[in-house]
């Protein structure tokens, strides 16, 4: 394996030179430069990344800790966030939480052992002890989708109220007006968001959102299938289930289905989080979408701000109602079943 000294050598310059075009200092001449990376291409050297990572204390890599990587929604993001932190010169370690704060914690701690630049979370509760040192031992950090309320960290997320005013507004257009909901974890900002707002609209058309109407779900679709059995057991059920993320709304779906019933002639679904496989359901599924690629880029952009001594700002972007066919629509005469047709 060629070393820099071999670079050098077969450039003509010093090894000083070499380390410095290596780093992009402005200092080297445009001839030098291209007599190393000529070098550089013809003996396939490659810097150590780990002794430059010694002497520059920067590892140029950020970790990602998501809450599920087996949701739609954060694989999405995770990917955006790949591949924003490679256009930038990042490289990422990813670690999925499972919904699990104990294994959130760990995926942390083992990232700031492997001297990470940045860590990128969506917080699986509200109170991570380790999370809190962190940052007040000063590490660059960015919530992403979910935050812990008082941390003084920047937070990249979307807000959804408007968008889940928009669907309670449709909803009711379409003379439903028996609305529940599977709600997320409590201990989580998105879920008691999604709540808070599903019951502000509501309340706008003076509906009511009984304690039966809500189920306490956990973001997977097992929860979704439980919360909506006992939806169908109550001697009024719901004329609409909403489920506040993806994996619980197809968790609503298969309970729908168990009882031979179907949507949305016996019951509506409608859910938040969109994913490409809600227009291929039968019928294909009303949803709030996130604008989850660009969230994932904001967050990047965020931290390497921060890690670079540039002033980091929180974003907040507008989620977006997209009318589908599983909550009583008609579809229109140039409307396949897997179109979609989405409201601000």
């Amino acid at each position: 394996m060629a070393s820099i000294k071999d670079v050098a050598a077969e450039a003509g310059v010093s090894v000083a030179t070499v380390s410095r075009v290596l780093n992009d200092h402005p200092s080297v001449s445009e001839d030098a430069r291209a007599r190393v990376m000529a070098a550089v291409a013809a003996l396939g050297y490659r810097p150590n990344a780990v002794a430059r990572s010694l002497r520059t204390d920067q590892t140029h890599t950020l970790g990602l800790v998501i809450s599920d990587v087996m949701n739609p929604y954060f694989t999405e993001l995770a990917r955006s966030v790949e591949e924003e932190a490679r256009a930038l010169g990042y490289s990422v370690i990813i670690g999925n939480a499972d919904e699990r704060p104990e294994l959130q914690d760990h995926h942390v701690r083992t990232l700031l052992d492997r001297r990470i630049d940045g860590l990128l979370v969506s917080p699986t509760d509200g109170g991570s002890p380790l999370m809190l040192d962190a940052v007040r031992a000063g590490t660059p950090m960015v919530f992403v989708d979910r935050w812990i309320p008082g941390v003084d960290v920047p937070v990249v997320r979307s807000d959804g109220r408007a968008a889940v005013r928009g669907l309670v507004a449709h909803l009711y257009g379409l003379g439903r007006r028996r609305l529940a909901i599977i709600a997320g974890p409590a201990a989580t900002t998105t879920g008691r968001e999604r709540v808070e707002a599903f019951r502000e609209a509501l309340a706008e058309h003076g509906l009511p959102l009984p304690d039966a109407y809500i189920g306490q779900g956990d973001f997977q679709a097992e929860s979704g299938r439980r919360v909506t059995e006992g939806f169908l057991d109550l001697l009024e059920p719901p004329e609409v289930v909403f489920a506040t993320d993806n994996l619980m709304a197809l968790g609503a779906l298969d309970a729908v289905r168990a009882r031979g019933l179907r949507v949305p002639q016996d019951i509506g679904l409608a859910a938040f989080d969109d994913i490409p496989w809600f227009v291929h359901t039968d019928p294909p599924i009303t949803a709030v979408a996130q604008p989850t690629g660009e969230l994932g880029r904001a967050a990047v952009r965020a931290l390497v701000d921060r890690i670079e001594g540039r002033p980091p700002q929180s974003v907040t972007l507008p989620a977006r109602l997209v009318v589908r066919l599983s909550c009583g629509e008609s579809p229109r005469p140039e409307q396949s079943p897997a179109t979609n047709r989405s409201t601000s």
